[in-house]
């Protein structure tokens, strides 16, 4: 009992008998009574060794500012010391060069960098803006779910307050994040000019165009009372007169009605004197802002629109312009509740989204002419009057 506790205790003279442990030491610990020793002597070499390696590969592989990739995906960022020393910092990043000084690089980190790819259901992911909103979804690599009627009548025949609180209770089943695309239409016709968020609107609650304008107001309602009653996560953008390619040629939207007109040599119809005033971002704009809302952190309401601000006459004009200088007008009366004048303030979506569009109606028609004139006319060539292919 005494020689195991010696032995133990490693207080064993060379003259002293000794039981042989159980535990043989290995070859390479002669001495059981140095194991820091061993660390240093052998260990240590393998550390400088990887710190070694480390440092010959940063070196070799620089991280570069020129290999960050376009927006929408978070590149490296690179700092520099005054010294001749660079240090390299990896920091996420959603928006431009020009914009990187205002952000907080701490806190929540957006969906976009997660590697795991996301599942998104689109409701009216065939449509006009929500196939080009799935079309942005695929390119970065998500899975794509859509939901779609492809009902083609008029908007004025829907209530859409069903189907948004379906929305809300899968998001709730499933932990999702929702996303509402609201419209301007919830301001009516405006007292305050341009409107912000805050304003509540100035809308007639029985009036032909209430089925819509009162539909959406209710969605916003439902989504804020998921968000605060049930924990829902919840993102709301109020969209203001969006066009491109793909929008439906008929609906009766004043773009789309006067694109079509001209392109079959109709008159452009203006309803009353054409001085009411509408603002018009082209689609890309609008999906690149739906796309910062739903990865950033803040719930909105954002108003989405371009602040450029147009009379039915100027926007018939430009259409004249860009399609057909001889196209005549044609003015009828208006039509009921149509609201005088329509501009976002999009103060908000700058300071907190850093968004605003890119496109002027000037740069962004012709596109949308381009695809009308295809759809229209299929093969043909225009130079004919206002045939029409099937």
């Amino acid at each position: 009992m005494t020689s195991e506790l010696i032995h133990r205790n490693q207080t064993t003279s060379p003259e002293s008998p000794t039981r042989t442990s159980p535990l043989k030491p290995s070859n390479l610990v002669k001495n059981t009574t140095t194991p820091f020793r061993y660390l240093l002597q052998k260990q240590f070499v393998f550390v400088l060794v990887g710190i070694a390696i480390a440092t010959l590969f940063f070196n070799r592989f620089p991280i570069s500012p020129s290999q960050e990739p376009s927006l929408g995906v978070f590149p490296y960022l690179v700092s520099a010391s005054e010294s001749s020393h660079v240090t390299r910092r990896v920091l996420y990043e959603a928006y431009p060069a020009k914009l990187r000084r205002n952000i907080n690089v701490g806190g929540k980190v957006p969906l976009g960098v997660k590697k795991k790819n996301l599942r998104i259901v689109v409701t009216g992911g065939a449509g006009f803006v929500g196939s080009h909103l799935v079309d942005r979804l695929i390119e970065r690599g998500d899975s794509v779910i859509v939901v779609d009627n492809f009902f083609t009548g008029r908007k004025e025949n829907l209530t859409n307050v069903v189907g948004t609180l379906n929305m809300l209770g899968l998001a709730k089943r499933v932990g999702a994040r929702f996303l509402l695309t609201s419209t301007s239409e919830v301001y009516g016709d405006p007292l305050q000019h341009p409107q912000v968020e805050t304003y509540w609107g100035n809308v007639n609650p029985i009036g032909v165009r209430s089925c819509y304008d009162e539909g959406k107001r209710t969605a916003e309602t439902l989504t804020m009372d998921y968000h605060r009653g049930l924990g829902i996560e919840v993102r709301i953008a109020r969209i203001f007169n969006t066009y491109g390619p793909r929008m439906c040629i008929d609906d009766g939207r004043v773009v789309s009605n006067f694109v079509a007109q001209a392109l079959r040599k109709e008159p452009l119809t203006v309803y009353g004197d054409g001085k009411q005033t509408r603002s018009f971002q082209y689609v890309s704009d609008l999906v690149e802002g739906l796309m910062r809302l739903m990865e950033g952190d803040h719930v909105g309401p954002f108003n989405l629109g371009n602040p450029g601000e147009f009379t039915m006459l100027e926007l018939a004009q430009v259409v004249q312009e860009t399609i057909d200088p001889n196209a005549k007008i044609e003015f009828r009366p208006n039509t009921e509740d149509d609201p005088h004048k329509r501009k976002p303030d999009i103060t908000k979506a700058k300071e907190l989204l850093f968004w605003e569009p890119t496109v002027s109606l000037r740069k962004g028609l012709p596109l949308m002419v381009s695809d009308f004139r295809q759809r229209i006319f299929g093969d043909q060539k225009t130079g004919g009057g206002g045939s029409t292919a099937a």
